[in-house]
């Protein structure tokens, strides 16, 4: 009949359904995604996941507002299920929900190039081109690497060059075949470091490998004066380095090439002496000869000229530290160019 709205066959709304999540899961997702939609709310679950815990005249004192303005948003996310309080005298205290740690770390690591800068895709070149590229280097590197056997080479430069693509990974005007050479070499001499004679290796993981972990990289590479190897990797890289990170990056003269997200490795685990993890000590692999450190320091990605200086100096203090202990423990010269 006119005017009747004309139902899908059963087939297709099975295909339908199938790709979308949901109704209930959909309405619940609707109700955390409102309470996070405020920007108030964001700055105060920011700055919760980055404490064990802190107090309203903390929050207050954030975000400028009166303290029952506050305890209202608050309210609105403990409801949503994104943080708990505990009374302590007449006090009361937060810090994220039990479990939810590296959902709230996730979500904004994830939600930085949406907001601040829009991923720019890597233009593909002929496939036939891309093969002969990938040819040339996999013998340039079995050459330069000759522990490894070739197969071995021909497989990392594939595994890097796939997972750049997937990740649509740029590092301004730097070609993608530089960035694969680059992240090739790192798999190769991790896979064949000899513990005995090799300088100390730190490797620094966050989730996405954007800002925390260049950052921290970048600090510490400057204060050891290169006499330890730093890595970066993230759980989910991310697909570049946000603007205010890079900034600093060129300020430290970390060329573009040198500093790009990619992903967690085995060879890089199995390598470092330390592993410092940043927003991501839950979901990072051990292994049992690593020393791992976790460093709770917010992430600098949507942090304001001041929190970013902050941010910074807060890097750098225990880059300096971490550069001093395997400086005690490690009597090494600076690592061949």
């Amino acid at each position: 009949m006119a005017g009747m709205r004309e139902e899908p066959p059963v087939t297709t709304r099975r295909v339908l359904e199938a790709g979308a999540i949901g109704g209930q899961a959909a309405r619940h997702l609707a109700e955390i995604l409102a309470a996070l939609a405020d920007p108030v709310r964001l700055r105060m679950l920011s700055l919760i996941g980055t404490v064990d815990e802190v107090g309203v005249r903390d929050l207050a004192a954030l975000s400028d507002l009166a303290q029952p303005t506050v305890s209202h948003h608050l309210r609105v996310l403990r409801d949503a299920g994104l943080v708990s309080s505990q009374r302590r005298g007449n006090r009361v205290w937060y810090r994220i929900a039990r479990g939810r740690g590296p959902t709230v770390g996730t979500l904004f690591d994830i939600l930085a190039p949406i907001a601040l800068d829009p991923p720019r895709t890597p233009r593909p070149g002929r496939p036939e081109d891309i093969e002969d590229a990938l040819d040339r280097l996999t013998g340039r590197l079995a050459a330069a690497y000759p522990e490894a056997s070739f197969d071995v080479v021909r497989r990392m430069v594939r595994e890097c060059a796939t997972g750049l693509v997937r990740s649509r990974t740029t590092a301004g005007a730097v070609p993608l075949l530089v960035l694969v050479e680059r992240f090739a070499r790192q798999r190769l001499s991790d896979a064949s470091r000899d513990r005995a004679d090799a300088a100390p290796h730190v490797l620094f993981v966050s989730q996405t490998d954007t800002a925390r972990s260049q950052l921290a990289a970048a600090l510490t590479r400057r204060l050891s004066q290169h006499r330890i190897v730093v890595r970066t990797a993230g759980l989910t890289p991310g697909a570049q380095i946000p603007r205010n990170v890079r900034t600093l990056l060129t300020e430290l003269e970390i060329p573009e090439a040198a500093a790009f997200p990619k992903a967690l490795t085995d060879d890089a685990l199995r390598a470092a002496d330390v592993v410092v993890t940043l927003g991501c000590a839950d979901a990072c692999p051990v292994l049992p000869h690593v020393r791992y450190e976790d460093w709770p320091v917010g992430d600098p990605t949507f942090a304001s000229p001041v929190g970013f200086a902050a941010l910074r100096d807060e890097l750098q203090d225990r880059a300096a530290r971490l550069v001093a202990q395997l400086d005690d423990e490690h009597a090494v010269a600076p690592p061949p160019e």
